[in-house]
């Protein structure tokens, strides 16, 4: 298993080979209709912005006939710190529930991790956004958090 580590800026900064990570992530599906994903997309590019410290990243992206499915990453940190309700958890579930208040007409639900061919959709917007391929696009970059947390013992 390959994973890049993306900072706020977009830039890859790390790539993670085969480890595997302690780390919780909670998926949230936004699904709104077709004419209205940009839109979405650009409100979610909003609520990073007044979220800087959480780390998440888009990692789904399918289609219906009526509606398209944003699938979002959220980070929540070491497994250890999230039962102890750490600061990057505690900041992590107050993006999420902003994601539900504020985009509540996309209606968003917690998901299971999306399957291959989503996240493969997903990587493609990420990349094609990175390049500026799709200018008029705007959605929130992945980005890890600052610094590494320490849980005291």
């Amino acid at each position: 298993m390959q994973h890049s580590v993306i900072n706020g800026s977009g830039d890859q900064v790390a790539t993670v080979v085969g480890v595997e990570s302690d780390t919780v992530v909670v998926h949230v599906q936004l699904r709104p209709r077709r004419g209205s994903t940009r839109r979405c997309l650009a409100v979610l590019a909003e609520l990073a912005g007044a979220h800087p410290a959480v780390s998440f990243t888009l990692t789904g992206l399918s289609k219906d006939d009526r509606v398209v499915r944003v699938t979002v990453g959220v980070e929540l940190g070491p497994r250890a710190a999230v039962a102890k309700f750490s600061p990057q958890a505690q900041a992590a579930y107050a993006f999420v529930s902003s994601v539900f208040t504020t985009l509540y007409d996309h209606m968003p639900v917690y998901s299971v991790e999306p399957g291959e061919a989503e996240r493969a959709a997903a990587a493609d917007l990420v990349v094609r956004l990175a390049a500026g391929s799709t200018a008029d696009v705007v959605a929130p970059a992945p980005r890890q958090p600052a610094a590494v947390e320490t849980i005291p013992a």
